[in-house]
């Protein structure tokens, strides 16, 4: 499985805007990870003083993101990807930064082809969902705006 550092190599973010500390486990339709990040007091989603439960839906985009990557044949960059929409998206908690302990991000791949996937994703703490929903992901989407031009 893949610490923090492993999956900073597999992400284009990088030092705090990195926010999974762990993938515990995946396949191919599915990541499993967790996070501590939401409890730090530096972390750089907060706004005035505190971490909003929609702002777990970048750690699920990161989970997402790792989760290309570890697919990406051996050797092959892995394609970037876009977040291009959300949807059906609750959330059963006001906000991540009051919550003691791991949380614990999935994400499955529903449906996908070689230019979108289209994950179902949930954050959940303590055996609680926090929030869940489904999100579109656009592969290379800026190369291939370059080509048809």
């Amino acid at each position: 499985m893949l610490d923090h550092a492993g999956i900073a190599l597999c992400i284009t973010h990088k030092d705090a805007m990195c926010l999974l500390d762990a993938v515990v486990d995946w396949s191919k339709t599915a990541i499993s990870c967790r996070a501590f990040s939401h409890t730090d007091p530096a972390n750089p989603l907060r706004a005035e003083g505190r971490l909003g439960a929609a702002n777990g839906i970048e750690y699920a985009a990161q989970a997402m993101a790792v989760h290309g990557a570890l697919l990406a044949a051996s050797g092959d960059v892995p394609r970037q990807g876009y977040l291009a929409s959300v949807r059906g998206v609750q959330l059963h908690v006001a906000r991540l930064d009051d919550l003691l302990g791991e949380l614990s991000i999935t994400a499955e791949r529903i449906s996908g082809d070689g230019n979108h996937v289209l994950y179902q994703f949930a954050l959940g703490h303590a055996g609680g969902c926090l929030l869940e929903g489904r999100a579109t992901v656009i592969l290379d989407a800026e190369s291939r705006q370059e080509t048809s031009r």
